[in-house]
């Protein structure tokens, strides 16, 4: 809490204003030197630069070998991918940085980072706030680019909190390891459930920061919490990612948000909502392409209770989406709602990046017949009771 200057005239109002800017909470976007491109005390070299211990990379902390890396850099015949940017760092075994962060207590945040691989034969990195932590298996590279871009969420249990990144592995050449750029972090609010749908955040409109020079989208890797996930009210059920997707960049059918199902069964996004027993209810949901160039066929697979149905996207020529729906009736007092992609796709242009089909504006509401059977009961009962008083 920032005290009044009138209490303590002594005080600077430079330092007053320092002190208070030192107590406010971090705000949405990159963090302090999170693209690693602040030159150190000696500035950048040409060379590898090596920070064995504590380091001097400006707003991080570091323990173990750390690598400042340029775009461009060799080792051996292999050429280091920086994903954004000249400069990146590199985590050798068991090396971690890491940066203080003052938070909100009891929020919600979603840190999103950039990674690419190196000569590691199993990479993968860790990211923590204690006590919350997880590891993301990198084996998988969903771009030709050689990098993807993450998010992970935590509940901010304090107000000042630590957000490190480890390489958990030990190889024979102490440098392998994974090259993190482009830190960033975004408070995350769940949206509030609207009146005539059962789903959370069905539009998809809150979700982790997303760089607006990036055009990769972010990935949401497993996480099977949803009160701590990136992607409120959904969960990513499966091994492998699902990608949150942007309008600048990509084709969404509605409002600038969107999740692009990838992997087949592999990446599934799924959600439990509030449903009355025994009820019918349709699921309605946008189901169209990324822009990306993605291999057809495309088709998910949809869920809704113990109803499935797999679905094709087949617009017709004057749109990029098409509105697709699943009638179920709920058994219980809540019901599973899911999706994920029938096959296993990939782009056209490079053969190589994985896509898939896009989910958006999932809703799910009490069926239209039983709405219309439910005012013709209030209608005959209402104009019963007229017609016994008359």
């Amino acid at each position: 809490m920032c005290l009044s200057s009138t209490k303590y005239k002594w005080v600077s109002v430079f330092a007053l204003l320092l002190a208070c800017s030192a107590a406010a909470p971090v705000e949405d976007g990159l963090l302090v030197n999170g693209d690693f491109e602040t030159a150190p005390s000696g500035g950048f070299s040409s060379e590898a630069v090596f920070f064995d211990g504590p380091s001097t990379i400006p707003g991080w902390k570091s323990n173990g070998t750390v690598e400042l890396v340029e775009s461009g850099q060799k080792q051996g015949g292999m050429i280091l991918i920086v994903p954004q940017g000249k400069h990146a760092v590199r985590l050798g075994n068991d090396a971690e940085i890491s940066q203080e962060l003052k938070v909100e207590k009891g929020s919600l945040y979603s840190v999103a980072f950039s990674a690419a691989r190196t000569c590691a034969q199993l990479e993968s990195l860790n990211v923590s706030v204690p006590p919350a932590s997880q590891t993301i298996d990198l084996q998988t590279l969903y771009s030709v680019q050689g990098w993807d871009s993450y998010a992970w969420a935590f509940q901010a249990d304090e107000e000042d909190v630590r957000v490190a990144f480890r390489n958990p592995g030990m190889e024979d050449d102490p440098t392998c390891g994974p090259i993190i750029d482009a830190v960033a972090i975004k408070k995350i609010y769940v949206p509030d459930k609207l009146k005539n749908n059962a789903v959370v955040n069905g539009d998809f409109e809150e979700g982790p920061w997303m760089f607006r020079n990036a055009s990769l989208g972010v990935l949401l890797p497993t996480n099977l919490d949803d009160e701590t996930s990136s992607l409120p009210g959904w969960i990513v059920e499966s091994n492998r990612a699902v990608r949150y997707i942007d309008s600048y960049h990509f084709t969404v059918p509605g409002g600038k948000r969107a999740i692009e199902l990838l992997s087949g069964k592999e990446g599934i996004i799924s959600q439990m909502v509030e449903t009355k027993p025994n009820k019918p209810y349709t699921m309605t949901f946008s189901l169209g392409h990324a822009g990306d160039a993605c291999k057809r066929p495309l088709a998910i697979m949809a869920f809704a209770g113990d109803q499935a149905q797999s679905i094709h996207y087949t617009p017709n020529s004057n749109s990029t989406f098409q509105t697709s729906n699943l009638n179920f009736t709920a058994r219980a007092e809540r019901t599973r709602v899911a999706f994920y992609s029938a096959y296993y796709n990939t782009r056209t242009d490079d053969m190589s990046s994985l896509c898939g089909p896009v989910v958006d504006d999932v809703r799910v509401e009490r069926s239209a017949s039983y709405k219309i059977r439910l005012g013709i009961e209030l209608i005959l009962f209402f104009g019963f009771h007229l017609f016994v008083q008359a």
